[in-house]
């Protein structure tokens, strides 16, 4: 069965107008239907499911996998950031455990701790030790601070609370980004002093410069204001603002997903950096994330309708042949019983001819007996015999009677063999065929229709099946005349075959066969009449009676100038006789 086979199957407009009450066994096209539906359901709608929950389960692993992707780098790059203000904080500690409050109000010495902290670690700018009062008793560093008070400055008044403090990044008077961390210390007596140092950005910009965040990642740290500590990829330079939200404080690592009103949905990782005002924040594109998923996304949809395109084939090609088998069956049984209902026809239309036959020649055998017996009577008195006119309405009479006889012999011989008992023997083929065309007589001559009949002398003669023959010819004689106009020719002629049959051809000048049609003018109830009452069973019919002889049929035609049937009839062998015989005996 090919494409158009499956897009639209023979049954597809088929209707059953004989069912009766049980048109439903016949509807085809809803059987095939209910097929179709029922099985795509219950193989695709697992199959929908199970991808569902496929697709469900993959989108959710790689959704996982990028937030711990992004919250394992968050933890690293906080863990980094911490060590590094650890690392400041403990220098301090180290350098107020290792020298005296007296020591560190020493200018030169305090220069000279400054000068060890910038080749050990790096970063430092300046150092300052300030007194309860918040006056500062020491400063080394590029800039005159010394004698300065911080009293009334916040950052003073957090580390008299706090006992330590590290700043936002600001600019002050140095007009360069950097922040400070100052620690207090106790004195005996109560008395305390703080030790300040400002820590250059650069060495803190560096941490988050050498983190692997791909070409479309961002590393950065905000303030709780969320104005930028350290420049920005996307955002820009330090202590701007960024577009994105601050997030809520948490005291893990945590990973959204964020739409930016600026570089749209993004993957945000975030940590809070404790005793600082620092948030560090790891943001990525979530688009470049999800390249991979969209990739094993497409296969998955991809696989999905793959299956169900080839499931969806198979169904529809699986349930096409089936029905189609099954009309096709239906067709045939229909059609063997068509064909038994024509062949009880036929036969009940030759016993009725029979019987008329019989009838009419009752009273025709009567009246040319009486015909003859006025005709004795008038040859007898010699002023009849002599009466012209009255001898010759005597002689009409004893014609119409002898013609009478002859249309009634005609129609038993066509009667006798009408039956399904009809067997095997020497036709005469002549004889046969001017028989059928003389019934056709009348329908011709009421039409205009030319009918010629080519037959060679000698008639040919052939061992066939009567009846049937009489059938064939008379089904392509009626087929003929339906597609002839008023005026039209049908030719039919017959000529003797070298294998020993004979070769048929009935050919008319009628409407013609379409060439789509060819194919399947023999099929049962096909036809190009509905309009006209045809049932789509003659040609059918004459099919299989051809096939019975064990001959063949061919059709050639062309639409608007018309069309040809051509039937080969072998010549029947002895036990072909005797299998059509025992057929035929069988009913």
């Amino acid at each position: 069965m090919g494409i158009l086979g499956i897009l639209k199957p023979r049954f597809w407009d088929h209707r059953d107008v004989a069912a009766g009450p049980y048109k439903h066994l016949f509807n085809f096209r809803r059987i095939w239907k209910q097929s179709v539906f029922l099985t795509a359901g219950v193989t695709l709608l697992p199959l929908f499911w199970m991808t569902f929950i496929d697709y469900k389960v993959s989108h959710k692993a790689f959704k996982e996998e990028i937030n711990y992707r992004t919250s394992r780098l968050a933890s690293n790059a906080r863990r980094t950031v911490s060590y590094f203000l650890i690392e400041r904080r403990s220098a301090l500690d180290f350098i107020v455990q290792d020298n005296d409050p007296e020591d560190l109000i020493n200018p030169k010495r305090l220069e000279g701790l400054l000068d060890h902290l910038k080749k050990a670690f790096g970063g430092f700018t300046d150092l300052g030790v300030i007194d309860s009062h918040g006056e500062q008793l020491a400063y080394a560093g590029p800039y005159t601070l010394g004698g300065a008070n911080y009293s009334d400055e916040n950052w003073y008044r957090q580390v008299k609370e706090k006992g330590i403090y590290i700043s936002d990044v600001f600019l002050g008077i140095r007009k360069e980004p950097h922040f400070i961390i100052a620690e207090r210390h106790e004195l005996p007596g109560g008395d305390f002093y703080v030790i300040r140092a400002t820590i250059d950005t650069e060495r803190f910009n560096d941490l988050l410069v050498n983190l692997h965040v791909g070409d479309d990642g961002d590393a950065f740290i905000i303030n709780h204001n969320g104005i930028l500590q350290t420049p920005s990829r996307f955002y820009g330079p330090a202590l701007h603002h960024v577009t994105i939200p601050t997030p809520k404080y948490s005291k893990a690592t945590q990973v959204t997903w964020i739409n930016d009103p600026e570089f749209g949905p993004r993957v945000r990782g975030y940590a809070y950096l404790e005793e600082t005002p620092f948030i560090l924040v790891i943001c990525k594109r979530k688009q470049a994330l999800l390249e991979r998923w969209w990739r094993v996304r497409f296969k998955i949809l991809g696989f999905l309708f793959i299956s169900v395109v080839g499931v969806m084939i198979v169904i529809l090609w699986v349930y096409s042949y089936l029905v189609e088998r099954i009309y096709e069956a239906d067709q045939r049984r229909v059609a063997a019983l068509h064909h038994v209902e024509y062949s009880n026809k036929m036969a009940s239309i030759g016993r009725l001819a029979a019987g008329v036959a019989h009838e009419i020649n009752n009273p025709l055998a009567i009246i040319n007996e009486k015909a003859g017996l006025i005709k004795d009577i008038f040859i007898i008195k010699q002023a009849y015999a002599e009466d012209k006119k009255l001898m010759g309405q005597v002689d009409s009479i004893m014609r119409s009677v002898d013609r009478c006889s002859a249309i009634t012999g005609r129609l038993l011989s066509f009667a006798r063999h009408m039956g399904a008992d009809s067997k095997l023997g020497w036709v005469d083929i002549k004889e046969v065929v001017n028989e059928v065309v003389s019934f056709l007589e009348k329908e011709a001559d009421h039409r205009s229709i030319n009918v010629s009949v080519n037959i060679p002398e000698p008639s040919p003669k052939l061992i066939t099946n009567r009846g049937k023959l009489q059938q064939i010819l008379l089904n392509l004689i009626n087929n003929a005349f339906a597609a002839i106009s008023e005026g039209g020719h049908l030719d039919l002629t017959i000529e003797k075959e070298k294998e020993g049959g004979i070769s048929l051809s009935v050919s008319d000048d009628g409407c013609g066969i379409p060439e789509s049609d060819i194919e399947r003018v023999f099929e049962p109830f096909f036809t190009t009449k509905n309009q006209m009452g045809g049932t789509g069973l003659g040609l059918s019919i004459t099919y299989g009676l051809v096939s019975e002889l064990g001959g063949d049929i061919r059709v050639e035609s062309n639409p608007g100038e018309g069309t040809t049937f051509r039937i080969f009839l072998p010549q029947a062998t002895e036990s072909r006789n005797g299998e059509d015989d025992e057929n035929s005996a069988g009913g």
